[in-house]
């Protein structure tokens, strides 16, 4: 079983934030939550043609008219292929005040193409009131209300639509992106569904769908449906990105790497998604990929914080990545020299100063470097601990103990340096001496390591006295 970096949710999250990928992808338009560009649909001349419709009547569902309205229709007809505004002044001069739905609902359509919406929608409440299964009207005024972002309104139109009979992918849609923008994904989905069924080749309900899987963590799902995305649109590195982060929530990790190695191959790839590219080879025990992939993101954007380069390389040296670490924190040097950070430049030269002692090469040039970055802090205590180890490792432990007494006086690295301290003077034969330091180690932070540890050192001093 290959070795974990970090759970699938911690990866997934330092992918990108899901709303953050969703408005990258389209998923949210014009600043809203949802599945649909609404902007884009309203002006799509096919939506058009549906939204105003036949001005004809279906007899059996809609309202009926008097004589006198059918030879107003049939005056008014000719005027609206160009001339709008008066066909409205020669309908509303016809128009009685308990006149048919039908007619306010022709006089709705007409201030729609005239782009008067608010009027539009008076005029389709109307139809409604007046004729309460007035099919059409009901869609009309879910379009409507939706666009006006009144989501419980446009909820109430389509829904009432649907009980009606009525039902088109339009409206499926729209009503799928109400109840998503309203966070409601279950009824969201259906609804989707629904739309894209009607039309299978909508970009738009396959978008706002795999948004409400994603929300709902069917992570199987959204990448099934991403495949399709990713067939036709194989350049969008958006649903590739998202695609990854569907395979980090079902903890498929080289899946993912594909995806991000696919959005590096076409030219889109980001700081953010090769660094979690790096985060799951390291994650996969494969440190030559990862050291590559941070390297990429090191090249990707000579501005990015050098803190982000810089935790790669203690990730990788933590791994055991000696190497790695290594070639990764040369190319920090080459691009971070002139602009790195005091506080930034003390964390290299100490991540440095690690990998020359676990290489065992570690010489008077890294004490001389540690020993400069405690004289500009003297409360640096990981610098205060590798110096104590350089000086071990050198067979120089009353030096050792000296930095390793310093470290100890700080709360954060109490116990590792009295462990530290402990051990040196075991090493030098002063098991007594051991003994009180390990005790105050356990009393701060109880380990069955260094119990055991204690119980040998304990028994050996008895032994000697």
């Amino acid at each position: 079983m290959s070795a974990r970096l970090a759970p699938p949710g911690v990866l997934l999250r330092r992918v990108a934030p899901l709303a953050a990928l969703l408005a990258l992808s389209g998923l949210a338009a014009a600043g809203e939550d949802g599945g649909v560009d609404l902007k884009a649909l309203w002006s799509d001349p096919t939506f058009q043609k549906q939204f105003v419709g036949s001005y004809g009547i279906d007899a059996e569902v809609e309202p009926r008219l008097m004589p006198e309205e059918v030879k107003l229709l049939e005056e008014v007809r000719p005027f609206m292929a160009d001339n709008l505004p008066e066909a409205e002044a020669r309908l509303k001069a016809g128009m009685k005040e308990d006149c048919s739905a039908t007619l306010d609902f022709t006089l709705g359509g007409i201030a729609f193409q005239q782009e008067r919406l608010d009027d539009a929608l008076a005029c389709y409440e109307r139809a409604v009131q007046k004729f309460p299964s007035f099919r059409r009207a009901w869609r009309n005024l879910g379009l409507i209300k939706v666009r006006n972002q009144d989501y419980d309104g446009g909820i109430h139109a389509f829904t009432r639509m649907i009980e009606l009979g009525g039902g088109d992918a339009y409206s499926y849609g729209l009503l799928g992106y109400a109840y998503s923008a309203k966070e409601d994904y279950q009824p969201a989905e259906a609804s989707y569904r629904n739309a894209l069924l009607l039309q299978p080749d909508n970009t738009d309900w396959r978008l706002g769908l795999t948004e409400c899987v994603f929300k709902q963590e069917k992570f199987e799902d959204a990448a099934s449906l991403l495949d399709a995305l990713l067939d036709r649109y194989p350049d969008n590195a958006n649903f590739w990105l998202l695609q990854a982060h569907a395979y980090l929530g079902l903890n498929r990790r080289l899946d993912a790497a594909q995806d991000l190695e696919a959005m590096d191959r076409i030219g889109k790839s980001t700081v953010d998604s090769l660094h979690t590219l790096g985060d799951i080879y390291v994650g996969e025990e494969l440190l030559d990929l990862a050291a590559q992939a941070y390297e990429r993101a090191l090249d990707k954007d000579p501005s990015q914080p050098v803190s982000r380069p810089l935790k790669a390389a203690e990730v990788l040296a933590s791994r055991g990545g000696t190497a790695q670490a290594r070639q990764l924190a040369t190319g920090i040097h080459a691009a971070f020299d002139a602009t790195m950070g005091e506080a930034d430049r003390r964390s290299l030269l100490k991540l440095e100063a690690r990998l020359s002692m676990t290489d065992g090469d570690g010489g008077a040039e890294t004490a001389k470097v540690l020993e400069e970055i405690v004289q500009l802090d003297p409360l640096d205590g990981e610098a205060l601990m590798l110096l104590g180890q350089h000086y071990s490792q050198q067979q120089e432990p009353d030096r050792a103990l000296f930095y390793y007494e310093r470290a100890a006086s700080l709360d954060k690295y109490a116990v590792d340096a009295s462990i530290r301290q402990a051990q040196t003077l075991v090493g030098m034969g002063r098991y007594s001496d051991a003994v009180p330091l390990l005790r105050h180690a356990q009393e701060l932070k109880p380990r069955d390591d260094v119990a055991r540890y204690l119980e040998q050192v304990e028994r050996i001093a008895k032994a000697r006295r």
